[in-house]
């Protein structure tokens, strides 16, 4: 039933979304965001490297048990390190994209970004987030330490050592953070895929969001739960604008930004 979903909403994305270049959109950083990064087909060397590390996880048949919590069942069970990589890995043109993001804001801001991330599994998207900047802090929660263990050494393999995990559940570690952080630059959230998680982890994080700020939602078309966070999310006064891209939704909070949601092919 929820990939019935998933395609209809695929459907009516595609019917609905622009994809325009970025015409169309007002505010003139966001027209930026989409014309010169969204369509962007630039690649950089460090992405074959990290490619490198996704092929090898789908080709690995390897069973490791694995305590899901974003499930919802905390029940440890046996899955091959492929499926696991091949169910769970960002696509690489979204996570590239994520990549062109940070690098475009690193280059941009005064000083290292503060990045978090919520859902490592196998830290290929974490390792792209990483690799625009080493300068940038990335904090980064997974929650099987199994999995934990394979994304730190993908990260050693590709000499990334700006990345700071915590291995437990979302629940109970990031209360903790956000205690010892005064904001966000960047907050990926690609964990717990139910309305109720989503919507828990957006009130504990907004009030520590910046004007700034892009939050960066995955799979928000995954299912009738996710969708309807979604619309809670952007329909909040705090945001001004968002871009759905149909695979992952960005929510931005500057004031000076013309007030509209946007729709759009990638």
């Amino acid at each position: 039933m929820q990939h019935l979903y998933r395609f209809l909403s695929y459907i009516r994305h595609y019917l609905t979304a622009w994809n325009t270049g970025g015409e169309g959109i007002h505010s003139p950083y966001l027209f930026y965001l989409v014309r010169m990064l969204l369509y962007d087909d630039n690649a950089y060397y460090i992405w074959n490297d990290i490619e490198k590390q996704r092929r090898q996880l789908l080709s690995n048949n390897n069973l490791i048990k694995v305590n899901d919590l974003g499930t919802g069942r905390n029940k440890p069970d046996m899955r091959r390190i492929s499926d696991i990589a091949h169910n769970s890995l960002e696509q690489p043109r979204m996570a590239q994209l994520l990549f062109r993001y940070v690098l475009f804001l690193s280059q941009n801001n005064k000083q290292p970004l503060n990045i978090l991330e919520l859902g490592t599994s196998l830290g290929i998207t974490t390792a792209y987030m990483a690799a625009a900047d080493s300068k940038n802090k990335i904090t980064t929660i997974e929650g099987s330490q199994t999995i934990a263990h394979i994304a730190q050494n993908n990260w050693q393999q590709l000499h990334l050592n700006n990345i700071n995990l915590f291995v437990g559940n979302i629940d109970d570690i990031l209360p903790e953070l956000i205690n010892e952080h005064a904001n966000w630059d960047i907050v990926f959230v690609d964990a717990n895929h139910t309305y109720e998680a989503t919507i828990r982890y957006w009130q504990w994080l907004r009030p520590y969001k910046q004007q700034k700020s892009i939050f960066i939602f995955d799979d928000i078309h995954a299912s009738h739960g996710m969708y309807k966070a979604w619309k809670e999310i952007i329909a909040h006064p705090d945001v001004t604008s968002s871009f759905d891209l149909f695979h992952m939704g960005l929510v931005f909070f500057n004031k000076h930004y013309i007030k509209k949601h946007y729709r759009l092919r990638y």
